[in-house]
This record gives C-alpha cells, sequence and structure tokens, in this order.
C-alpha cells in the first residue's frame, strides 16, 4: 500500500498595514518576503500572506484586526501604533511582531524591551528627540526662522511630537508653525497656510499618511520654493532638500527573523524588543540648487548618500 506524501502545514501570516500601493510601502513588503525565503518560508510552499490595509483611515484598524484574527493566522505583522494597539486589542494569544513602534513601554504594548510579556514583540524606535529635524534646517536652511511642520494629530505621538519640536524652536530660536494635518486632503490647505505665514522651512514627521502621500507633498514643496526637512532618504530621492530618519525597508526585512522564530516555536514573550539604531541622511543637491541654497559641508559630511 502506497503511503500518500504529507504536504507541508501551511502556515497564515497577518499584516496589518497602514496604506499600500507606493513603491516605498511595496519593496518594504518584498523585504519581508525576501527575508523569510532565505529562512526557507516560501510564499504558495509553506506561508500564505492575508493583508489588510487600512487605507490611511485609523479608525479601520480594529475592524481589520479582528478580520485576521478571525481567519486564525499563525501571527500578525503591524506597522504603526495605532494598529499594533487594534491587533492586541483583537487577541490576546495570536503572536504579534511589530515595526518600529513608537514607545511601546509607555503606550502598554509591552512590559518592557527586553521583556516583552505578552504577545507582543518586534522592533521600537529607540529615544528621539524629534527637534533633530529642526537641528537640520537650523544648519543647512541659512535664514530660515519660521519653520512650518505637519503633524497628523491621530498619530498616538503627536502630543511628544508637538512639545519636543516647540522646545526645540525655542532652543534654536526659530518661529514654530504646527499645522495639524489628519486627512490627505488637508495637505493642500495647509501648503496655503505656509504661504499665509511666510514660513522658509518645511518639516515632515515619519506618519504613514505623510509617507504614502511623499511624492504629492514635495512636489507642492517644489511649487511653493520651499525647502523641505523629509521623514527618511526616501523623501529626498522624490525631491526634498534633505530626507532623515530611518531605512523602512531594512526593518521590514528585519521582520522575517522574529517571524521565523515565531513560526518554529518561540514564544513572543521571551522574544525581546530590538531598537535598531541606523539613522539615514540623504541630501538632494538638485534640489538644493534649484532653490538656491549652499548645503554646508559638515551635512554633506555626515550624509550617507548626496544626490547629484
Amino acid at each position: 500500500m502506497i503511503r500518500a506524501q504529507q504536504l507541508p502545514k501551511v502556515n497564515r501570516i497577518g499584516c496589518l498595514l497602514p496604506f499600500r500601493g507606493t513603491a516605498e510601502v511595496e519593496a518594504a513588503i518584498n523585504g519581508m518576503i525576501e527575508g523569510l525565503r532565505d529562512r526557507g518560508w516560501v510564499e504558495g510552499r509553506n506561508i500564505k500572506i492575508e493583508y489588510r490595509s487600512a487605507e490611511n483611515q485609523p479608525e479601520r484598524y480594529d475592524k481589520l484586526a479582528r478580520e485576521l484574527v478571525a481567519l486564525n493566522v499563525d501571527l500578525i505583522v503591524v506597522a504603526s501604533v495605532n494598529a499594533i494597539t487594534a491587533a492586541r486589542n483583537a487577541t490576546d494569544s495570536t503572536p504579534i511582531v511589530m515595526l518600529l513602534a513608537a514607545d511601546p513601554v509607555k503606550f502598554g504594548l509591552v512590559t518592557s524591551l527586553a521583556r516583552p510579556g505578552g504577545n507582543v514583540t518586534g522592533t521600537a524606535l529607540p529615544p528621539i528627540d524629534w527637534g533633530k529635524w529642526l537641528e537640520l534646517v537650523r544648519e543647512s536652511v541659512s535664514g530660515a526662522s519660521r519653520v512650518a511642520v505637519i503633524a497628523n494629530p491621530s498619530n498616538r505621538v503627536y502630543a511628544d511630537y508637538v512639545v519636543q519640536n516647540e522646545a526645540a524652536a525655542k532652543r534654536l530660536g526659530l518661529q514654530l508653525q504646527m499645522l495639524p494635518v489628519a486627512r490627505a486632503e488637508q495637505l493642500d490647505e495647509a501648503f496655503v497656510a505656509i504661504k499665509r505665514e511666510k514660513a522658509g522651512a518645511l518639516v515632515v514627521g515619519p506618519d504613514s499618511l505623510y509617507l504614502s502621500r511623499m511624492q504629492e507633498i514635495c512636489d507642492g514643496a517644489s511649487t511653493s520654493r520651499l525647502p523641505l526637512i523629509g521623514p527618511n532618504g526616501r523623501a529626498a530621492e522624490l525631491g526634498a532638500l534633505i530626507g532623515y530618519g530611518y531605512d523602512f525597508r531594512f526593518a521590514w526585512r528585519g521582520a522575517a527573523a522574529y517571524i521565523d522564530r515565531i513560526l518554529r516555536g518561540a514564544n513572543p514573550s521571551d522574544l525581546p524588543v530590538e531598537q535598531p539604531n541606523k539613522f539615514e541622511l540623504v541630501v538632494n543637491l538638485k534640489t538644493a540648487k534649484a532653490l538656491g541654497i549652499s548645503i554646508p559641508q559638515s551635512v554633506l559630511l555626515r550624509a550617507d548618500e548626496v544626490i547629484q
């Protein structure tokens, strides 16, 4: 009697995203898939990935998280504090792998970084001085005394972001124009307000809404002849004067290590939360030339990449 060949178990991975469709997000997801493949997990063979996207509507996270739990996925990958909170509310048993979460201890997502203590682990942002972006304005944009900062009030770190920017502006002798923007359609209004108040530069933080609309923001800054300091290197590639922040694509590839260990039986409560310490600084000299700005050597020498 011929025994039927046993098929490999297919593990289901839920992926709860703020948005889909941009080149950066798809590259980040592909990085995770490549990292999984390097560890023996191949989509269509022994893993299946279920994607859910909130399309920059945070109020959808709760419903989408419950959908993934109802599918009985083996773990959930999430990429924002709001999404992590929704996933945690939906399940206290399904493992959750978070990516670059802001202050997960403060927001009650883990007990500690060394011993998460529940069903959540992954990577967290190290303590960040959000005023660093204003420091880049002061150092790079001569004569910019008034700086506009776009911030999303629906983001869980909004209050800390505002406080730190206000403190940095005071320390640097800058006038601050804080602009709350929670929806894409408010971006045009923000640029009108920036022009009205005659800001000399614009800072945009690493919020998922802005990351998904970065080309639109860069185009608006270019039309307004406004030096833009963006939230990561990709912003400079899209036309910002300077991009500073984490490489999200690298973080997504790193998520594969957590996924691999959990699928092989590790308990997320025993996997320490890591804090990557690599910021990337990218300077766009083409944009600088178009705006008539001379970037000082002190900035160029620190840059990981200079776009000529």
